[in-house]
């Protein structure tokens, strides 16, 4: 039981730095949103600090993800996933996966802007991301490049390079976004059914 439990809380760090990476949030902007020091969020993160239930509560809130997801509670063998949307800079976020220290996927809602700006917010971090848009078009800037991806579109990318995505159309962008915290690429493989005639 004590080896479980050490297992456990080992990988409560990396699900963590996962969740605030994937919301582009600074350890200082969590600090300020659940009242927990930034070197303590620090040493969470990186398992110098033993995570307790009065840290976890906070950051649970924070995230907006429910408690046995930071701890990687059991598997009840339900494979069902039960999307809790949450909205960001007005995008709404939908997960589809939860596998928060691995690949992630999510559902992307970007709405239609009044004012759309003439420069993106670039950011970087570390990962892999692949999208690809379900509906709309969609404005990717990639470093000092711009592309405009429709539906059907794919595109991946090193997320180490400054980026940023935001809606170029008159309709609601609708994307699913893979991520991947350690830099795993997407690989699709596909096998055939049925032997071509020769």
């Amino acid at each position: 039981m004590a080896d479980e439990l050490r297992t456990v809380l080992t990988a409560v760090g990396p699900r963590l730095r996962a969740l605030r990476n994937r919301r582009g949030a600074t350890l200082e902007q969590l600090a300020e949103r659940t009242g927990i020091s930034v070197s303590t969020l620090s040493r969470l993160e990186s398992g110098q600090r033993r995570p307790t239930l009065e840290l976890l509560l906070p950051l649970a809130r924070a995230h907006q993800v429910p408690l046995d997801e930071l701890v990687g509670a059991p598997a009840t063998g339900d494979p069902r996933i039960h999307p809790r949307p949450v909205t960001r800079d007005g995008a709404v976020w939908v997960p589809l996966s939860r596998n928060p220290g691995g690949l992630n996927a999510f559902k992307q809602i970007l709405p239609v802007r009044q004012d759309p700006p003439a420069q993106l917010d670039l950011r970087a971090h570390d990962g892999y991301e692949w999208l690809y848009v379900i509906t709309g078009s969609l404005r990717l800037a990639l470093g000092e490049r711009e592309f405009v991806l429709t539906a059907g579109e794919a595109a991946e990318f090193d997320t180490r390079v400054p980026h940023g995505l935001a809606n170029a159309g008159r309709k609601p962008v609708e994307l699913l976004i893979i991520f991947g915290q350690q830099g795993e690429r997407v690989h699709l493989r596909a096998r055939t059914t049925a032997k071509r005639p020769r």
